[in-house]
């Protein structure tokens, strides 16, 4: 979550905050929170979705139940889009602001039991992520997209032994920032050790910056505008953080670590040059959901167990503010605009070209492998009516967890990704969509070639998705 600066309340509303929104944040906000959030130390386990869109990589299903191929149908290209694997914190931010606060606590001796164990920790923590190199993979991202690689190739021996056969070609490309580019590495090199034979077919990895930067290259102009002049969009964000519930969760987490009389003066603005109880919160609980990421570089790789300094009711109501930041910022937000998943219409359009172009026999590509970052697989999901981003908000009745499905958790956690394997029979061309490696029904309107079936023909996604068929 990134840190946004924070007012104390006052009686007054936030501005442009209506009556009447007002009260409707306070009757849905109640019912925000899962019905439990399970605290984790070096690996996940129970409810995620505290850690939003940081919690570490698990494949969505056992491919011993994926349905069967339908008879007589060859797998002849498969392609997929991956976020990153799990990586340090982008900076040492959170981890500078609460160690200020530590360290002026600790030489007043304000300090609780457990806190008195918190700066040591996070000053081992720190520098672990240094030696990473902050925002790099962790061995955990690494291991994470080696893994996904080596499943797809068992997914799909048949093919890839097919393209080791006829020397198809495998192209790799990136958005090119260094934990993508590192990604793709990993993903090659983790297939061809499955797979030795696939190693002269793998050229060199390229970067396309307009396909897998999308949010940050020309196209996503009118997007940056939104992000930084909207209105709306700030003020739902405000009204959302800025309430009586995440002050009382600030103190929660700061009382952990710090004696009550040292949280009253940080929550009364004496540090406010630090930052504010908010601030100090907030940086604990990104240090917590960093944590996991960074699980085999701790000590003896046991974890660091950041969840002894923040409560499973107080971490997932953080949980919840990150997600409805990414929710807004990126995902389905609100029902009359597109402007946050519109522009990842060029990568969608790229997954079309390319089986299209394998149907049509204008490519001999065996596979296309991309890698890329949440902010473009958290737009692509909504555009794509990926389940969990098929509910857009109003104004009136804004993102909360009691009535919205999306979680940051489960659309794009860590190494989420993508993935359309190709089949043909003859003329026919089939498409199975794995999201998360599990298999996935594409948006409502498309028809699968049987009732319940995952396997689409391509011409009716061209259909449903209203592309042009090609004429021959």
């Amino acid at each position: 979550m990134k840190r946004r600066p924070v007012r104390r309340l006052s009686p007054g509303l936030a501005p442009g905050i209506t009556p009447a929104l007002a009260l409707a944040l306070c009757a849905l906000l109640s019912g925000a929170l899962p019905a439990h959030a399970e605290g984790h130390s070096g690996s996940i386990s129970g409810d995620s979705d505290s850690y939003g869109t940081k919690a570490s990589y698990e494949p969505g299903q056992n491919p011993r139940t994926y349905q069967a191929v339908p008879r007589g149908f060859e797998p002849v290209f498969t392609e997929n889009v991956s976020r990153h694997g799990s990586r340090a914190a982008t900076d040492s931010e959170d981890g500078d602001l609460v160690l200020k606060l530590w360290d002026q606590a600790a030489s007043e001796g304000q300090l609780t039991r457990v806190g008195k164990e918190f700066g040591p920790q996070v000053r081992a923590l720190l520098s672990a992520m240094a030696k990473v190199g902050y925002g790099n993979l962790s061995g955990r991202g690494r291991q994470e997209i080696q893994d996904t690689a080596v499943r797809m190739e068992k997914r799909l021996p048949g093919l890839f032994a097919h393209i080791a056969k006829d020397g198809e070609p495998i192209d790799v490309v990136s958005s090119g920032q260094g934990r993508a580019v590192d990604s793709a590495g990993e993903f090659a090199t983790a297939l061809t050790e499955a797979d030795p034979a696939l190693k002269p077919l793998i050229g060199p990895a390229r970067a396309d910056e307009d396909l897998l930067y999308f949010h940050k290259a020309a196209g996503g102009a009118a997007y940056r505008d939104y992000i930084d002049n909207d209105k709306r969009l700030a003020d739902t964000l405000k009204s959302v953080t800025d309430q009586p519930a995440t002050h009382r969760a600030a103190v929660n987490v700061l009382k952990k670590i710090f004696k009550p009389a040292f949280v009253a003066r940080i929550s009364a603005g004496e540090f406010s040059d630090i930052g504010s109880d908010v601030d100090a919160a907030e940086a604990v609980y990104n240090l917590y959901g960093i944590a996991p990421a960074m699980s085999e570089e701790s000590p003896g790789g046991r974890g660091w167990h950041m969840e002894r300094y923040i409560a499973p009711r107080d971490a997932a109501w953080f949980g919840y503010l990150s997600d409805a930041e990414d929710f807004y910022e990126k995902g389905p937000g609100f029902a009359d605009s597109d402007i946050t998943y519109k522009m990842a219409g060029v990568l969608l359009d790229d997954f079309f070209k390319k089986a299209e172009a394998r149907r049509d026999g204008t490519s001999d590509l065996g596979a296309e492998l991309r890698f890329t970052h949440a902010e473009e697989i958290i737009p692509l999901a909504a555009l794509m009516g990926l389940p969990g981003s098929t509910k857009p908000v109003t104004a009136q009745r804004p993102y909360t967890y009691a009535d919205n499905p999306w979680r940051g958790a489960s659309v794009a956690p860590m190494a989420a990704n993508i993935q359309w394997d190709v089949f043909r029979k003859g003329h026919t061309y089939l498409v199975r969509m794995l999201y998360n490696e599990k298999e996935t029904a594409f948006k409502q309107g498309c028809r699968p070639v049987a009732k319940g079936s995952t396997f689409y023909e391509l011409n009716e996604l061209e259909r449903c998705f209203g592309r042009t068929h090609p004429t021959s």
